[in-house]
């Protein structure tokens, strides 16, 4: 009997279900499409009839979910922002994503530990260098309106300083997924970039983050402030 369009991405979602499952509990290398197929009780053939293989149906799972650092990304609402806040609040938006969606969560953890790029999955290892590069291009002319908008008063390359603040996220971040009881990735990461986003400011203005970065905290971050006073 023919399918209908809706009962097959309902099995094309059952797979990708059962993917992250075991990647997440076995890693992916050492899952095969046959344990895929069982664990989301369809053939092995239909495993095929939806993904070429084990690499597509991997960069299938990574699109079903907006990655920590592409979070914010094409947002109307960054355009507002001065250009150094939007900066913080792409970063911030990435972070809160991490901490409170369980298939963000996952997946990253998937990505970064959990998947070997060589053999099947080596062709996603030249995705992840266009997309990383492609990131920090965006995040380059970030900056160097920043610079133009005087949010930046040392001279800087604006491109080590969006790879140092890809370093200092992507590094809490990787951290948080190994041992999330660990700490607190949102407060944590809102500290750190903070501190380094006012080395960045001018010396006479380093009182970031901003009346509109302030504005886009947690609500209990800005009440222990107030308390403080």
């Amino acid at each position: 009997m023919r399918r209908t369009k809706a009962e097959a991405l309902a099995t094309r979602s059952g797979i990708l279900d059962a993917a992250e499952r075991l990647f997440a509990a076995r890693g992916v290398s050492r899952t095969s499409l046959h344990d895929i197929a069982a664990a989301a009780g369809v053939t092995r053939g239909a495993v095929y009839w939806h993904f070429a293989g084990k690499a597509d149906l991997f960069e299938a799972m990574l699109d079903r979910v907006t990655l920590p650092l592409e979070t914010l990304e094409g947002d109307p609402k960054a355009a507002s922002l001065a250009p150094l806040d939007a900066v913080r609040a792409r970063f911030m938006a990435g972070l809160t994503a991490t901490a409170h969606d369980a298939r963000t969560r996952r997946v990253f953890d998937i990505a970064l530990h959990k998947a070997e790029y060589t053999g099947e999955l080596r062709t996603l290892r030249s995705r992840r260098r266009r997309a990383r590069s492609a990131w920090l291009s965006a995040m380059e002319g970030a900056l160097r309106r920043a610079q133009r908008a005087g949010q930046i008063g040392q001279p800087t390359r604006a491109r080590h300083t969006a790879l140092a603040l890809l370093a200092l996220v992507e590094g809490l971040i990787a951290h948080w997924v190994l041992e999330p009881r660990a700490f607190d990735l949102v407060a944590m990461g809102t500290q750190a970039l903070d501190a380094y986003l006012r080395g960045l400011s001018p010396q006479e203005d380093r009182t970031l983050p901003s009346r509109a970065a302030r504005r886009s905290a947690p609500m209990s971050r800005r009440v222990s402030a107030a308390r403080r006073r």
